[in-house]
């Protein structure tokens, strides 16, 4: 059960990674159960620091 719930999270995550590099905004989180939400925003969050700091151009 934890490995799916794990999973789930880390899909989240990647989703949100994703939809930052494309440059959607965080208010399009399809999430809205907490921590699903909660991994996409940081996933978002990371993405938009990667953008900043020169990583992807």
């Amino acid at each position: 059960m934890k490995r799916q719930k794990r999973d789930r999270l880390e899909r989240a995550q990647s989703q949100g990674y994703k939809a930052g590099i494309n440059g959607r905004s965080s208010e399009e989180c399809p999430y809205q159960a907490t921590d699903a939400r909660t991994n996409w925003l940081g996933g978002w969050r990371e993405a938009r620091q990667d953008l900043q700091s020169g990583l992807f151009r």
